[in-house]
């Protein structure tokens, strides 16, 4: 039961870490406030400026390229996901459907199908690579464009 705990704190912190960078970050923060409020002695308020305080942080560590304060930001949430679960085992259906709203998608894009018929003929020799595909979007053989 541990190891879900933390692996649902894990993907509760990270998928709100993700989302203080986004433009729908109000929403999630307030969907967050109800979920801390709800369960300790916490005031929305000061929940709400952790919040406020970890996204500055996150953003100042991204324009400097910190991956390690993000980190820190990242475990931070992780615990206080972990230590709200242990007491209160019950928020953790409300935590599974918040990180599933906030994930993107697992569900890949379907692919196309196409026909390729490509030829290679003629007397000059082919140095190099030949590279056949329907579609694509960059390529790069040996370091050049």
């Amino acid at each position: 039961m541990e190891a879900e705990l933390v692996a649902l704190a894990t993907a509760g912190a990270t998928a709100l870490v993700q989302q203080m960078a986004t433009d729908g970050w109000v929403r999630v923060r307030d969907r967050v406030v109800a979920f801390f409020a709800d369960r300790g002695p916490a005031s929305p308020e000061g929940i709400e400026a952790d919040l406020e305080t970890t996204r500055a942080e996150l953003t100042t560590a991204q324009r400097d390229g910190d991956e390690e304060t993000a980190e820190d930001l990242r475990a931070e949430w992780r615990n206080r996901l972990r230590r709200t679960l242990r007491a209160d085992p019950e928020a953790a259906a409300e935590l599974r459907a918040l990180v599933d709203e906030l994930s993107p998608p697992k569900t890949l894009p379907a692919q196309q199908v196409r026909d390729v018929h490509n030829t290679i003929s003629g007397n000059a020799r082919v140095v190099g690579a030949a590279v056949q595909s329907g579609t694509i979007g960059e390529l790069r053989i040996g370091g050049q464009d």
